[in-house]
């Protein structure tokens, strides 16, 4: 939700008035690049370059940190293989250079080594000795399938439709939801089944029907729900209560969802900018209740200018974005939401 951004009236919907017509855009940076384009052709398969540094060889080191309590795996020329954060399932693992890109919402764009997976259970101190861990690094460590920040770019303006075996459209350019009744900015409340057009029963209870005036859309935590849940497994919960799983909405998520807090919510800007690895969760208070945060974004690392930027769903370009159409997605410029920013979490 970003109802009190106010630097760009509302306008067209941003299939009309921001796309590229009729072509293939691209960020072309060397090693990966993640392509957008328009709904009628698939994206081209990424260049994937080689990793330097580190000599491959030789028996992994292990290295405990704290605050938060996590394990960094290096090789034997030292240099980061992994970094895995006690009680939380979400990994970063160096891979192939590649970079994140919206030509049509921003020029910046985001080159990283960061490939964020999901581990199969919480991480624990010493589970680098266990089977599960032995299992599951074998495969991921060389992975170059979509992770969290690839299947984040899957719902940007312009990127093209898949769908599963079942007919249902999976992934494709996403809005944020229905215009209001009065005709002023977009309605809240799409979650990840309505974007499907799937009913879901979730485990806590509530059985939902989706909406179909919202198909295609997803809010903010609807957005943070498609991914990390729908697409890569995560349980997601039906209410904003406590329980194995990820809440509804974003002041949920923020104080009792799973994972590790990493930024507390003081009620004021946070700052704290060395504790986010990609993957994170962020969020903002932006609208008139200051006790509630009521957006959630998902952080993506420095971009080429030296920003901290982030992913999100909003209402003003009508849809996810990483862009800086009517507010920067930035935490650290001084705009509307680097003011706005309140706490983090690592999923």
């Amino acid at each position: 939700m970003d109802a009190s951004e106010s630097t760009t009236p509302s306008g067209p919907d941003r299939r009309t008035r921001l796309l590229v017509a009729g072509g293939v855009v691209a960020a072309l940076v060397a090693g990966v690049v993640v392509w957008l384009s328009t709904r009628s052709a698939e994206p081209a398969t990424p260049e994937v370059s080689t990793l330097s540094g580190g000599d491959g060889g030789g028996e992994p080191v292990y290295e405990r940190l704290a605050d938060p309590a996590r394990t960094m795996l290096r090789d034997t020329a030292g240099a980061v293989l992994a970094v895995f954060t006690d009680e939380a399932r979400t990994a970063v693992i160096t891979g192939p250079r590649r970079t994140l890109a919206e030509p049509e919402a921003t020029a910046a764009t985001v080159t990283t080594t960061s490939w964020v997976r999901l581990l199969p259970r919480p991480w624990a101190e010493g589970a680098e000795h266990a089977d599960w861990f032995e299992q599951w690094w074998a495969t991921a460590r060389d992975d170059t399938s979509p992770d969290v920040l690839q299947v984040a770019t899957e719902y940007l303006i312009g990127a093209p439709d898949a769908r599963d075996e079942a007919g249902v459209r999976y992934r494709g350019d996403a809005s944020f939801g229905p215009v209001k009744p009065t005709g002023v900015g977009r309605q809240e409340q799409s979650d990840f089944y309505d974007y499907l057009g799937v009913p879901w029963e979730f485990p806590d209870g509530p059985s939902e029907q989706p909406d179909k005036s919202r198909y295609g859309s997803v809010d903010c935590s609807g957005y943070v729900r498609l991914i990390f849940g729908y697409r890569l497994g995560m349980p997601l919960l039906g209410t904003n209560t406590q329980g194995q799983g990820i809440p509804r909405r974003a002041y949920a998520i923020s104080e009792f969802g799973p994972g590790v807090a990493l930024v507390r919510n003081q009620f004021r800007r946070a700052t704290e900018y060395s504790r986010l690895q990609p993957g994170d969760l962020v969020f903002f208070e932006v609208e008139d209740d200051p006790q509630t945060l009521d957006h959630v974004g998902i952080y993506l690392g420095l971009d080429d200018r030296g920003h901290h930027r982030f992913v999100s769903s909003r209402e003003r370009i009508n849809g996810p974005t990483l862009g800086d159409v009517a507010g920067t997605s930035l935490l650290d410029d001084g705009g509307h939401y680097s003011t706005a920013w309140r706490s983090a979490r690592r999923l």
